[in-house]
């Protein structure tokens, strides 16, 4: 895919910057060059490609802080579709336990068409669980033949079944193995610079599928080799007594005492954060990916995002693996973001400006991105354009206001520049063909249980 030397978006009805003035701008254009924003005003002209942007909402891309892309290939399975987290996970760890290099690479590529589609140009992922010679790898070429900026984290099981976890002994992995193919996923494919298309992260799965060694090694060679930490914390009332029963303390005190806190580490879930542990992560700068529709679909409850926000953690959003959400449309996750901290705390706790700004900036500053999430000079060209002409923001008196009235899907994104939705397609992969292919695996998968 040639990418212009110059593309110039034109006469954006309304550009949400999220730059540090949070600047809204009327009729305005914006020039890229070399994967970066180089100019924002009026009148401006190009000799490269110009795409109108009349009658559209411009914001940054989207950001995702939290997935399991290859649970894309097991929506709604039955069986798991009413239970709680760990039952859940009984469910679907003999099914996951069937997956290989293809079904890793086919539902990764679904995954991130679908975050694409929905405006997002950055998305985490946490594969915790290698069958049959999958690897990290799969998702990676995945990402790069989407053209998605990609942060994936080298996860990991160690506790199985006979030593009283709740995966199969035959997803765990040796801890030794772990950290060294870690080490290997790093060195192979992680990159520091500013525009990185690739950082790789070291996530063991939860505190209760590893043991406390792996998670205090994991912390140690994440900073010997400078890359993020991720895993799951506190995500409903079951990890809160499992944290009890084993640890003597609650998930934050865990993290603590292991070297888990800090402004390279970010936590999924925390949903039953108490307030000493807020503190704890505003503190330490501790980052937060929060999932609200997978959260309301495993009835673990409202995490306390206000109290987060207010005490300054950063926080950004995730989707979510696609077995428990059953979709990865992070737009309507900012809104379910909003709603619910509605429901929760009254209709003036979140407004739909602030709960985009959790889906740009906020997940950008979660990820450590600093370059990107923002639309302004000097940033990443990662841009979605939301065309707000059509049913869904019609009658609207604040076409800006698109998690209130507006499209969940983008009509152009771009990522380094790149066009990879245009006119609401994919143009990085033939979408149809892997739709195809991956139901046909859906199938099978399923006629084997």
């Amino acid at each position: 895919m040639a990418k212009a030397t110059e593309t110039l978006i034109k006469s954006a009805q309304t550009v949400l910057t999220m730059d540090d003035n949070r600047r809204e701008l009327a009729k305005h254009d914006i020039r890229i060059k070399g994967g970066v924003i180089t100019e924002i005003g009026e009148n401006l002209a190009t000799d490269g490609e110009t795409v109108f942007a009349n009658g559209c909402v411009v914001t940054p891309g989207l950001v995702n802080t939290h997935h399991h892309l290859y649970q894309t290939l097991t929506r709604a399975v039955p069986g798991g579709q009413d239970a709680l987290l760990f039952g859940w996970l009984q469910r679907l760890y003999p099914i996951w336990s069937r997956f290989g290099p293809e079904e890793m690479n086919i539902s990764a590529q679904i995954g991130l068409a679908e975050l694409a589609l929905s405006g997002c140009t950055l998305t985490s992922d946490h594969l915790y669980l290698y069958p049959n010679g999958s690897r990290l790898d799969d998702s990676i070429e995945a990402a790069k033949e989407v053209g998605m900026r990609f942060h994936p984290t080298r996860g990991a099981m160690s506790i199985g079944e006979s030593d009283g976890g709740l995966p199969p002994d035959s997803l765990v992995e040796k801890e030794d193995a772990i950290l060294k193919d870690a080490i290997r996923l790093i060195d192979t494919h992680h990159d520091a610079r500013d525009g990185s298309m690739v950082r790789v992260g070291v996530a063991p799965c939860s505190p209760f599928s590893v043991t406390r060694d792996l998670m205090r090694e994991a912390a140690i060679l994440a900073r010997d080799k400078g890359v993020m930490l991720h895993t799951h914390l506190a995500e409903n009332d079951e990890d809160i007594a499992y944290s009890l029963e084993n640890f003597g303390c609650r998930p934050g005190q865990y993290a603590e005492e292991l070297g888990w806190v800090g402004e390279d580490v970010w936590h999924a879930h925390c949903v039953k954060l108490d307030q000493s542990e807020i503190d704890l992560f505003a503190r330490t700068k501790t980052g937060v990916a929060h999932c609200p529709c997978s959260n309301c679909r495993l009835g673990s409850g409202i995490a306390p995002v206000r109290a987060m926000r207010d005490a300054k953690v950063p926080v950004g959003l995730g989707v979510d693996g696609s077995a428990s959400n059953d979709a990865g449309n992070l737009v309507a996750e900012a809104r379910q973001a909003m709603l619910l901290q509605r429901v929760a705390l009254g209709a003036d706790a979140m407004s739909p400006r602030e709960a985009l700004e959790i889906a740009t900036r906020g997940g950008a500053e979660v990820l450590g991105r600093h370059d990107c999430g923002q639309i302004a000079v000097g940033k990443r060209a990662d841009i979605a354009i939301w065309d707000v002409t059509g049913v869904h923001s019609a009658g609207s008196w604040d076409q800006a206001a698109i998690l209130l009235a507006g499209p969940t899907t983008v009509r152009d994104l771009f990522v380094e520049g790149r066009q990879i939705v245009r006119d609401g397609h994919m143009t990085s992969i033939n979408l149809a063909s892997v739709v195809q292919r991956q139901n046909a695996l859906a199938t099978q998968l399923a006629e084997a249980i």
